[in-house]
């Protein structure tokens, strides 16, 4: 439930701040979206516009891009595939090049 009251929280403001700038808002219904039991958040169209550019440019600190070996999308701090295992970028191309020599 907590969750939710911030969401919605953050979507109006999120509109307010964005409508005040729009300086002749078009009259449409716009898009109004719902969360949990809250009452409806109204965007205008510029408002909806800005919203699915900003969900489009997220890029989430957690994303450390995909690993070389096996293409999976889960790297760890130290940038080891949390999939297969093998080390990515650089790094564990040196690891995986000296494990070769040595074996």
């Amino acid at each position: 439930m907590e969750l939710e009251v911030e969401v919605a929280a953050a979507l109006h403001e999120f509109a307010a701040r964005l409508a005040a700038l729009d300086p002749a808002p078009v009259r449409s219904a716009g898009v109004a979206l719902r969360v949990g039991d809250a009452d409806p958040v109204v965007l205008s169209e510029s408002v909806a516009a800005a919203l699915c550019t900003a969900l489009r440019s997220y890029h989430d600190p957690r994303d450390r891009g995909r690993c070389a070996q096996c293409g999976g999308p889960r790297l760890d701090e130290g940038l080891q595939c949390l999939d297969c295992g093998q080390p990515a970028g650089l790094f564990g191309q040196l690891i995986r090049e000296r494990m070769a020599r040595h074996q």
